[in-house]
């Protein structure tokens, strides 16, 4: 198991023991983390679970595709380390990863 760390905007944190191979969007939904409505249910097709991934593990991530791209450009707040949780697996080195949920899906 994955030890993923939730951040609310206000600063609420949700350690989750993630299961390698799920994504980031299905761990937060299934642990009823706040923040993160996955409306379209990981299809890629809405921007309802942005999430910003901490600095020191945005190069360990598997780069956004185009679709991933685009549909960001729905999201509000987009920046550098902006992604989209439904897009990203657990994989083990992101052990100890902080997630931060934006302001305004809340």
């Amino acid at each position: 198991m994955t030890k993923i760390v939730f951040i609310t905007h206000d600063g609420t944190t949700t350690n989750i023991e993630a299961t390698d191979g799920d994504s980031l969007m299905e761990t937060a939904v299934n642990n009823s983390v706040p923040g993160i409505d996955a409306d379209c249910g990981g299809g890629c097709a809405c921007a309802t679970c942005h999430v910003y991934i901490e600095d020191d593990f945005v190069e360990k991530l598997e780069p956004a595709s185009e679709l991933e791209i685009d549909m960001l450009d729905f999201a509000e707040d987009v920046s550098t380390n902006s992604r989209l949780s439904c897009q990203i697996s657990i994989k083990p080195d992101m052990d100890g990863m902080k997630v931060t949920t934006p302001e305004s899906q809340h």
